[in-house]
């Protein structure tokens, strides 16, 4: 269950902690040493640009594509009864979550920028996939409200399973079970399943945004308790920044919530570009996730080369449309003159256009220029706007080079 809806905050409402709603407001809230105990919490949108799908988008998320493990219904390959009876569809899954095929994206290095510069109180996630801890986040400023793949142990006598055949059975795609002989348990990593209760640091901790002086809430769509509470904890006052592609929860009904929509990586950016960090968050991401760093200086680079395309594509459209295009008075004067030359236009109606032409018509005469060209060439309102369209008219917009 969901938090309830909750209405946008009216944009005249003044704010009382943050200058305005904006990011440069809360990057100078944070530059001036008045935010100095961050809170953030984040869910599986963070992770979306690492190539991890979240649990419940459709067509695309993690539940969507279970189909394939002929599961009585998708959320049971995280339920407790069933994994007792059948553990075999959570280990496919895990084969594809399993720390270190993926690696952490530049919203997780942010959180580790927050904690290294010692404005991080905690960080509370929904995320089982460690790329918090990947990224370097310390162990304890960590709460993982969902557990994650970090820790194991047997479901029936909690002795903890080491991490090296933890790996190894995952890799092998087996089901591990108790190192202890007379027990011979299921072994299951620390994910929180249907069923079973949450962490007790979580339980113990959930009060903690009550003494934050800021809170990040980032790619979580805030549908499960109780972590959809978490932000309710913040007091009045405390800004409430919400980095996600829409709007959740009561965020943005408070006179100091901004709302920052768009992806988290985008998003985050714009709040480091604000502080001042940009080039040293692009560092660390460089240095922890050199590959994606990588492809995005490619891909940036060939962004730019377009865009210097569209430019020249763009003003070669305008030379060719101001080639081609026969300027209004030309127009008039040329009509003018065709209906004088046939017959069907009045000494009054010549005189008229003379006047309204206001100028010498051109050396060649209208239906000498007709026979000569052959082609009725565009006039203004034939382009629409479609710049290159009337030079080649397969084309429906221009092209990104």
């Amino acid at each position: 269950m969901g938090q309830e809806a909750s209405t946008l905050i009216d944009e005249h409402t003044p704010t009382k902690t943050l200058k305005d709603r904006s990011v440069e407001s809360v990057a100078r809230l944070i530059k001036d040493g008045r935010a100095r105990k961050i809170v953030v919490m984040t869910g599986a949108g963070i992770s979306t640009s690492a190539g991890i799908p979240d649990f419940r988008s459709p067509n695309t998320g993690l539940y969507a594509n279970l189909a394939r493990l002929n599961l009585p219904y998708a959320e049971a390959v995280f339920d407790i009864s069933y994994f007792r009876n059948n553990p075999l569809p959570f280990y496919t899954l895990a084969h594809e979550l399993y720390p270190g095929k993926y690696r952490p994206t530049i919203s997780h290095c942010f959180i580790r920028l927050l904690s290294e510069k010692r404005l991080l109180l905690k960080l509370f996630t929904q995320n089982i996939d460690c790329l918090e801890r990947e990224a370097g986040v310390p162990d304890h400023k960590i709460i993982e409200a969902h557990g994650s793949f970090a820790r194991q142990r047997c479901i029936e006598c909690k002795t903890p399973y080491p991490d090296d055949l933890m790996k190894k059975a995952i890799n092998e795609r087996d089901v591990p079970h108790c190192i202890t002989p007379q027990c011979n348990g299921l072994v299951k990593p620390d994910i929180v399943f249907f069923g079973e209760a949450l962490p007790e640091e979580f339980t113990q901790s959930r009060a903690l945004p009550a003494v934050a002086d800021l809170c990040i809430i980032m790619g979580t769509s805030l549908t499960v308790h109780p972590f959809a509470s978490l932000p309710g904890f913040c007091l009045g006052g405390v800004p409430r920044v919400l980095i996600n592609l829409e709007r959740v929860g009561d965020l943005g009904s408070r006179p100091d919530d901004v709302l920052l929509l768009g992806d988290c990586d985008t998003g985050v950016r714009k709040l480091a570009a604000a502080l001042g960090w940009l080039e040293e968050l692009e560092a660390l991401w460089k240095e922890i996730n050199p590959d994606a760093a990588l492809e995005r200086e490619k891909t940036s680079q060939t962004k730019t080369k377009d865009e210097e395309w569209e430019d020249k594509i763009d003003n070669l459209t305008q030379e060719v449309d101001q080639s081609l295009k026969i300027s209004n008075d030309h127009t008039a004067w040329l009509r003018d003159h065709l209906t004088k030359k046939h017959g069907g236009n009045t000494a009054t109606d010549v005189a008229s256009g003379s006047e309204h032409l206001n100028a010498d018509p051109p050396t060649k005469s209208g239906s000498d220029y007709l026979e000569t060209s052959n082609v009725s060439g565009p006039t203004s309102t034939d382009l629409g706007g479609s710049g290159l369209n009337h030079v080649f008219p397969h084309i429906e917009k221009k092209p990104s080079l």
